[in-house]
């Protein structure tokens, strides 16, 4: 039963040897019975999953049914000693919905192995001096550093998920209120809760709220919202908002008066960013236009080169990082018809985008527009594929060009231009990433081209 109190010691070890248990009845009824792979991130299916499993007749279902079953009593298991351990650390028995929280749980775990014994104050009074805070918070937080900022961790990070989910799955804003809102407003609650029930140094309030945007970046990637490559892009913004919150937390932690309205100053954050993101949508904003041009020099006439840019052969395969990484890259273009109106396909790794030709000056100039556009990149995923929203009309390319230009020594300078735009703000931040990866694109079009043109005129 779930009354009593149990160790630290003893939650770990029949933690582990539970985990260790019951992974390896799953793993032999998985394999030996249904014939699957079953391995640590079998855990973790996103719910979209489960239901497209549990929408199919048969064999399917049966599977899920089996392991959920199996499931069951090792569920209780857990849900029986968190609570022990709960109400032997001190810590509200409320926190045992985290038992429920794909990834971040392995953090609470961690923290009520580490979390000392702790005696409960009785009803109705505080535990511990007051001198240091009258928050009406301080009850739930312990006193040492470690337990505060594990406090302050399971309290925020969860609701900036939510908020996250609500930005991207339900608004579909990739905006401000995600990239720069959101970090700035976890920084400062994490260090701000950390801080209630004693000033903590800047190092230490800087500390838990960069650790927060980390554990952020984790969980979304676990629950299936977002892909390593993404989530890496926005580091660079991401983590020195969560600091500069977690620096201005420092700063009002000096201030006694804000820390004992703790409740009210944390109501209003939590309202703050998913007010910035509807605020977002309802103004709606059209995305900035952008162009990227780029050229390189073909020792051979234009004639030779307008071949080539018509309808070049296919690609090796990239070398380049940020392909390998996902991004979506070239390989190779046909034509159907010539001139104006003819369609020009440029097949990428994702998919192709479908051209139709607007200028046709043989060999000077090719123009187009752009009717269709394939999916930006593949997103690293420990699942087997996710489809977040920005891979669907938040880049989009609206036209491109090939300018031959003849050079005095006989060959020819390609520049080639692309017209795109993208719903990603801050817009300055995000264009740096998008014209590189633009360019990067340009240069293995442009360097395939010239070199097979170069070999048609030797």
């Amino acid at each position: 039963g779930p009354s009593g109190t149990v160790g630290r010691g003893t939650y770990a070890l029949v933690g582990l040897v539970g985990f260790a248990i019951k992974h390896n009845l799953d793993r032999f009824v998985a394999s030996y019975v249904f014939h699957r792979p079953w391995g640590l991130f079998n855990y973790y299916v996103p719910v979209r999953e489960v239901a497209r499993i549990t929408a199919l007749p048969g064999r399917d279902a049966v599977f899920l049914g089996t392991m959920v079953a199996m499931a069951l009593p090792f569920i209780w298991l857990g849900i029986v000693m968190t609570m022990k351990r709960l109400r032997s650390a001190a810590l509200p028995p409320q926190l045992v919905a985290m038992f429920f929280a794909p990834f971040l749980n392995l953090l609470f775990f961690l923290i009520l192995c580490l979390l000392p014994e702790r005696e409960a104050p009785p009803s109705g009074l505080r535990a511990g001096p007051q001198k240091e805070s009258s928050s009406s918070l301080a009850p739930i937080v312990p006193e040492s550093a470690l337990g505060s900022a594990a406090v302050a961790l399971l309290i925020t990070v969860p609701l900036a998920i939510a908020a996250a989910a609500l930005g991207v799955r339900v608004l579909t804003n990739y905006g401000w209120g995600l990239f720069v809102a959101l970090p700035f407003t976890l920084g400062f609650a994490a260090a701000f809760i950390y801080g209630i029930r004693q000033p903590r140094s800047v190092w230490g309030c800087v500390g838990v709220a960069t650790l927060s945007i980390a554990l952020l970046g984790g969980a979304l990637m676990a629950v299936a919202l977002e892909g390593l490559i993404c989530l890496i892009m926005a580091i660079p913004l991401a983590v020195p908002l969560a600091a500069f919150g977690g620096t201005c937390a420092y700063a009002v932690q000096k201030r006694r008066w804000l820390q004992n309205d703790a409740p009210v100053v944390l109501s209003a954050l939590l309202l703050f960013v998913p007010g910035f993101e509807l605020a977002e949508h309802a103004v709606a904003t059209k995305p900035p236009a952008f162009v990227v041009r780029s050229f390189i020099d073909v020792k051979a006439p234009p004639e030779k080169v307008w071949r080539e840019v018509v309808a070049f052969s296919e690609i090796p395969r990239p070398t380049e990082w940020i392909f390998r990484a996902g991004i979506a890259y070239p390989i190779r273009a046909q034509m159907l018809g010539s001139g104006v109106g003819a369609e020009r396909h440029c097949v990428f790794s994702t998919g192709a985008f479908v051209e139709p030709i607007t200028v046709w000056d043989e060999p000077r100039l090719l123009k187009f527009s752009v009717r269709s556009n394939p999916a930006p990149m593949e997103e690293w995923t420990p699942y087997p594929h996710i489809d977040p929203p920005h891979l669907h009309g938040f880049m989009v390319s609206n036209g491109g060009q090939f300018l031959l230009t003849p050079l005095p020594n006989g060959g020819t300078r390609l520049e080639g231009t692309t017209w795109y735009r993208h719903g990603l703000w801050p817009s300055a931040y995000w264009s740096i990433w998008s014209d590189a990866i633009v360019h990067k694109i340009h240069m293995r079009v442009l360097t395939h081209i010239r070199d097979e043109a170069e070999s048609a005129a030797r």
